[in-house]
């Protein structure tokens, strides 16, 4: 006998975890005090079902999958009363052999509310997303993250900073926000052609130390596939 859904949850998924398999909620009804409905749970390993292709797809394109037909379940399921949630042990038989480790499963690596908190606060003080996994995987030994659902936090963070802003506009909106000397070129009425900024120590070092200069190009190498030229002056020191 459980309190509530939230225990039901952590149980199942700590203890199949221990075994070797992830479960997941198959089925779900949480309507209470609708006449003739019982909120339910249906819990099943990861590799029930079958794979579903898309109905655009002429060509299967996804060549792994975990789906494989496992008949394992759970049912939970709200006592009479509101007491607590009673579980049930529907099939306990696997159709696969357990796993000796589960990261890179989607389910077990998902980043709960409050390590996702930790994750954008990290972010801001402009910490590598390989020491952000370093630290949530010191602070919790079960911790199935990998580097890729990190990444994924920190895009969503800054989509959701962004707006309805794109990438080229919110750089625009921080040069100016930030003072930063900068100079634009259009190709056409939204095209930006030609971008210059520099820091404004960075032009007044310029102007104190300016006999040798560094100058290199990344030859469309940046993750907008555009080439980027830098400037490097040398100070005396």
């Amino acid at each position: 006998m459980f309190a509530s859904r939230d225990e039901v949850l952590h149980w199942a998924r700590s203890v199949t975890h221990d075994i070797g398999f992830v479960a997941v909620i198959m089925r779900s009804d949480t309507n209470i005090g609708v006449r003739g409905r019982v909120s339910f749970l249906l819990i099943a390993c990861e590799r029930s079902g079958e794979y579903r292709p898309k109905n655009n797809d002429l060509v299967r394109t996804c060549t792994g999958n975990r789906k494989c037909e496992c008949s394992f379940k759970l049912r939970a399921k709200l006592v009479l009363g509101g007491e607590g949630w009673m579980v049930k042990l529907i099939c306990e038989v696997h159709n696969h052999e357990m796993t000796k480790s589960l990261v890179g499963h989607p389910y077990a690596g998902r980043l709960t509310k409050d390590e996702k908190i930790v994750v954008v606060d990290i972010t801001k003080s402009m910490v590598k997303p390989r020491n952000i996994l370093l630290t949530l995987k010191e602070h919790n030994a079960n911790n199935y993250t990998i580097i890729k659902q990190i990444y994924n936090v920190r895009h969503a963070y800054r989509s959701f900073i962004r707006g309805t802003n794109t990438e080229m506009q919110q750089l625009m909106m921080l040069l100016d926000r930030d003072q930063y000397i900068h100079w634009h070129r259009m190709k056409d009425d939204n095209v930006v052609r030609d971008l210059f900024w520099s820091h404004p120590d960075a032009v007044k070092l310029t102007n104190s130390c300016n006999l040798i200069f560094l100058i290199d190009s990344t030859y469309k190498t940046n993750r907008y596939k555009l080439s980027l030229l830098d400037n490097v002056g040398v100070t005396p020191t």
